[in-house]
């Protein structure tokens, strides 16, 4: 299953999934494409293939991308080929925004979407500037970019409230433990268990 988990910049989704990634077995993370510059604690490969906006725009063009999008002007993508080889493995995560999320709404039947949201306007604002990764400019841009996404929360199937850690990891490892509790998601080991019984004397 394809989990899409999205929310403003700065409500915490990259470390919910960082979190869920150490903590739930068969889960495996959606690396995505972007123009943005590499901060110094990120490695390519890892948290993200950072790309020139030339290369990019080559993947685009070849339609190499499930959904892509510009996000506080730099450009983000997921790639199908990223879906394919990690998708046959088990259940992938992907943290991309809301416009990616509207996208693979679209195209991809099979697919639970989860939205992230800080528990307050000011708290957004407190976080993003206190992890010092952004100009007064940049801070402005997310902000302002949070006021319109909120507003997008319908679209998707779950609402997780970040407001303490641990507890809205728990809420997102629930959605996904759920799921892979579905009747029809658990068929090739119910068919185990219906084999014991008839073979039992």
């Amino acid at each position: 299953m394809i989990y899409v988990v999205s929310g403003p910049s700065g409500c915490g989704k990259s470390t919910l999934i960082k979190n869920l990634l150490s903590r739930l077995p068969g889960l495996q993370f959606s690396v995505s494409h972007t123009t943005r510059p590499r901060r110094p604690n990120e490695i390519n490969g890892r948290d993200y293939y950072f790309v020139s906006r030339e290369k990019f725009q080559e993947m685009k063009e070849a339609g190499a991308f499930l959904e892509w999008a510009v996000v506080h002007n730099e450009f983000y993508g997921t790639s199908w080929d990223e879906i394919k080889q990690k998708g046959n493995r088990g259940d992938l995560v992907l943290d991309i925004d809301v416009q990616g999320a509207k996208q693979v709404k679209k195209k991809l039947e099979k697919a639970v979407f989860v939205f992230v949201v800080p528990p307050s306007y000011p708290e957004l604002e407190k976080r993003l500037r206190q992890r010092k990764t952004d100009s007064p400019e940049a801070i402005a841009l997310r902000l302002k970019n949070a006021r319109r996404e909120i507003m997008e929360a319908e679209i998707f199937d779950y609402l997780v409230i970040n407001g303490e850690l641990e507890k809205a990891l728990d809420e997102l490892k629930s959605i996904i433990l759920s799921h892979r509790c579905l009747f029809k998601e658990r068929q090739k080991e119910f068919k185990e268990v219906l084999r014991s019984f008839k073979s039992w004397p």
